[in-house]
């Protein structure tokens, strides 16, 4: 009677842990999904900024046609991709900060664009939009790094096993150039 009785409670606990284990999986990968939802969130954000940063700077350097075409199909780009894994969607957006970076380095060139508060303003605005995406993008990355170290330590890789719980990818730059920031001063 005694032995049925511990036999009993260690299944009880064993079941216990395995819900717990399995509780604490769906928890994280749904924490991946939110952080990459974040991240979602701020780049539409700065999609949604960009027409109105070039309409300002078209307004003063009408001869800079080229830049204004880049910025406009790297954004075209970057919102296709949208539904793209991390590594696509960061190469796009690699290449938009990329062409960001050479239209602000047009409006370096007319003292009265740089002076002008539409154009502040929204400088400003996409300076904390890109703020705010370096953080999404690296909260999203603490997330899956704490997801994949769940299903791929013992004992819950055997639980993520069973359920197909799969390891997530890293939101990372793949190109070595897209590391480097553009170099862009307003002064």
């Amino acid at each position: 009677m005694i032995a049925l009785i511990i036999i009993l409670a260690v299944i009880v606990i064993l079941f216990l842990i395995f819900i717990g284990i399995y509780n604490g999986l769906v928890g994280l990968r749904n924490q991946v999904k939110n952080a990459w939802a974040q991240i979602d969130v701020q780049l539409k954000r700065r999609y949604d900024l960009i027409p109105n940063l070039v309409e300002t700077v078209k307004g003063y350097a009408k001869h800079e046609r080229e830049v204004f075409e880049n910025v406009t199909k790297a954004r075209n780009m970057a919102q296709q991709v949208a539904s793209a894994g991390p590594a696509t969607r960061a190469q796009a957006e690699g290449e938009l900060t990329a062409v960001l970076g050479r239209l602000l380095a047009v409006a370096e060139a007319y003292p009265e664009l740089k002076a002008n508060q539409n154009f502040l303003a929204l400088q400003e605005e996409l300076t904390s939009t890109e703020n705010k995406i370096s953080f999404s993008r690296q909260f999203y990355n603490d997330s899956v790094l704490n997801y994949n170290n769940k299903i791929q330590m013992f004992p819950s890789n055997i639980i993520a096993g069973m359920f197909g719980f799969t390891v997530s990818e890293f939101f990372e730059v793949k190109v070595e150039a897209e590391r480097i920031a553009p170099k862009v001063s307003f002064t």
